[in-house]
């Protein structure tokens, strides 16, 4: 998991501040996001980019959260453990307009979201935060469900419609899809995909 703390930085009182949400029994313990200070932008990033910007803002010292899973993956006979992001293209970033500038001159996002809802944010990410770090195993993609009916979003077949036959770990999905009465079936990655209602 990707966390970077802001330091010597200062705000004025005027700087809009993530505000805490009320305590619950469940909160026991203060998470790192705590700490931050600043407005939310979530950070739609280019494809396969997530790291490389947690990375260009921890080295710009500007505060941000990139949750990460681990997984495990097979290559040849080997299995090793990696570690990917819990919400493809995703990277949040909590700070000022100067850091949303900044983020912006990596060149390496598609876009930056506005949140409206700065509270429900926090408190949204603080739970994942929660999550992750206890470790329990966590499905990236959980409505992507055998016999739903999907569309791919991005890349050489987008648009393309079909239903999951199967799916073969968090990344890869088998995807029917019939072609003038015939039926093909196509290993794509899950983070291409979205449900269609």
């Amino acid at each position: 998991m990707t966390i970077s703390r802001h330091q010597d930085r200062t705000f004025n009182e005027q700087s809009t501040c993530c505000s805490l949400p009320a305590m619950t029994e469940n909160d026991l313990e203060l998470s790192p996001l705590d700490a931050y200070q600043g407005r939310w932008w979530v950070l739609h990033t280019k494809p396969r980019n997530e790291k490389a910007v947690a990375a260009d803002l921890t080295r710009l010292q500007i505060n941000h959260f990139l949750p990460l899973t681990k997984h495990r993956r097979t290559y040849g006979r080997r299995v090793h453990e990696v570690e990917i992001p819990l919400f493809p293209g995703y990277v949040f970033l909590c700070g000022e307009e100067n850091d949303r500038l900044a983020a912006l001159r990596t060149n390496r996002l598609a876009n930056v979201l506005h949140v409206g809802d700065q509270e429900r944010l926090w408190a949204d990410l603080r739970q994942i935060y929660r999550v992750i770090k206890s470790g329990e195993p966590v499905d990236l993609y959980p409505r992507l469900r055998e016999g739903c009916r999907c569309r791919v979003t991005r890349g050489p077949l987008a648009g393309l419609e079909g239903v999951v036959l199967r799916r073969r770990g968090p990344w890869r999905v088998y995807v029917g899809v019939q072609f003038i009465g015939q039926s093909a079936e196509l290993e794509i990655d899950s983070a291409l995909l979205e449900v269609i209602d």
